[in-house]
């Protein structure tokens, strides 16, 4: 039940939720307040309740945490892109650590035999991939261009962004000029960012033809800026490049181990390259792939990690859902001279064929680097021939956890490690690195 704000009511906040919320109890039941921090007492205006539990946001603080600092962001508290600015950064990882640590221990019943020192890197202009959503709001005087308001459908209207690189984020006001000026303002809904080494793109998604004029001011605009400019008319497969024509070489590198991995703007790619570029030398670490053995990296992608195992000496045998990212993976292989220690296949990984998987042999090691949902099926279907060792690269603790207490419960791996990774600052996503092990 959604309700009016009700007069603010002191609490005193215990913990934080994996939304970067704090949490009170009263009662017995939980209240979950934006804004607040473990040991503060605030006063909380209360806008949600539930048999069980209640949410509210703060309208003051009575007595602050040590961990509070002040947001760098103006837009902080409306925008919902960030949920953590007013934490410390060093608090901020502590307690995606504990939220990781909760997760494998309720969820899954199961305990790391290690911590593993959380990864992070930047701060601040770390996002090398944005979304923003585009809306002409008469009111607001034009074009808004920008992350949604928290807890909103309605975009916040931004100048400025903290987490995107400072030229990206000093277009924000012109993008809005030079959209309210387009003949198609209106059928604009979303420009997307991609970012490259040495190459900046947008793909502006557009469900009309630009006229010749739009076509005019969007070259000038592109020139000006140093800009790539890619149209999308249909889904991600359509967008073109526009402006330079002949489009952007974009990549990025993974210098380790003399890799470059090229893409397309609207192919997913890791948000944050420094953090990136750690998490896959922590990877390979743990992984250990050695010349000779056969390594399967399941939900490839790109090859991230394939290529990487591949320079290793090792044969790696990467497995993704998406034809086109398959071709792509192989692609990045060849490019990169790797392409006879290195096979890529596509399969439905969410109904793994447990045949065919069986067609591609026996594997010495296992990198498994799914979505938000997972790999449970894949995990059930691991025989008496899995690999004595597996790294799974995580974003969503609850969906790790579930899949560590089948691999320790029902195949007979042990948790050997487990560990953070600040891939987003200042908001309360939470990505992870598990090692396990079987005799």
């Amino acid at each position: 039940m959604k309700i009016p704000d009700a007069p603010a009511q002191a609490l005193d906040i215990q913990s934080l939720d994996q939304e970067g919320r704090g949490i009170a109890r009263r009662d017995g039941k939980a209240i979950f307040v934006e804004g607040a921090l473990p040991g503060e007492r605030v006063m909380a205006s209360i806008y949600r309740k539930k048999p069980n539990f209640e949410v509210g946001r703060v309208s003051s603080v009575l007595k602050a945490a040590a961990s509070r600092t002040m947001p760098r962001c103006v837009h902080f508290g409306t925008c919902g892109g960030c949920a953590l600015q007013h934490v410390d950064f060093a608090t901020q990882v502590a307690v995606k650590q504990r939220v990781l640590e909760d997760a494998l221990a309720h969820i899954g019943k199961v305990k790391a035999e290690e911590l593993l020192s959380p990864i992070h890197g930047p701060a601040w202009e770390y996002r090398h991939r944005a979304r923003f959503t585009v809306r002409y709001v008469a009111k607001k005087g034009g074009v808004l261009v920008g992350f949604h308001e928290r807890r909103s459908s309605y975009v916040a209207d931004m100048t400025s962004c903290t987490v995107v690189p400072r030229r990206i984020s000093t277009l924000l006001v012109p993008l809005r000029e030079l959209i309210g000026g387009l003949s198609i303002r209106q059928r604009l809904p979303q420009i997307e960012l991609s970012i490259g080494e040495g190459a900046d793109v947008l793909v502006l998604r557009v469900l009309e033809p630009l006229s010749a004029m739009d076509e005019a001011a969007l070259r000038a605009f592109a020139d000006r800026y140093r800009l790539f400019v890619y149209l999308q008319p249909g889904g991600p497969a359509t967008a073109a490049p526009f402006h330079p024509a002949s489009g952007a070489d974009l990549h990025y590198a993974l210098p380790e181990f003399d890799v470059r991995i090229y893409f397309s703007p609207t192919d997913f790619t890791q948000v944050n390259h420094e953090v990136n570029r750690v998490l896959v030398r922590r990877a390979m670490r743990l992984l250990g792939p050695q010349p000779g053995e056969r390594v399967a990296d399941l939900f490839c992608g790109l090859g991230n990690f394939s290529l990487p195992i591949a320079r290793s000496g090792a044969h790696v045998v990467g497995i993704e859902g998406s034809e086109s990212l398959v071709a792509r993976a192989r692609t990045n292989a060849e490019r990169n001279g790797l392409a006879s220690r290195a096979e890529f296949h596509a399969m439905n990984l969410f109904d793994p064929d447990e045949a065919r998987l069986a067609t591609l042999g026996s594997f010495d090691a296992m990198l498994i680097d799914p979505p938000r949902d997972g790999a449970v099926e894949v995990v059930k279907a691991l025989g008496e021939d899995a690999p004595p060792r597996i790294v799974y690269v995580s974003c969503s603790p609850a969906t790790l956890a579930r899949d560590a207490g089948v691999l320790v419960h029902t195949k007979g791996y042990t948790l050997k490690a487990a560990g953070v990774v600040n891939m987003f600052p200042h908001t309360a996503h939470v990505e992870s690195i598990a090692l396990f092990r079987r005799a």
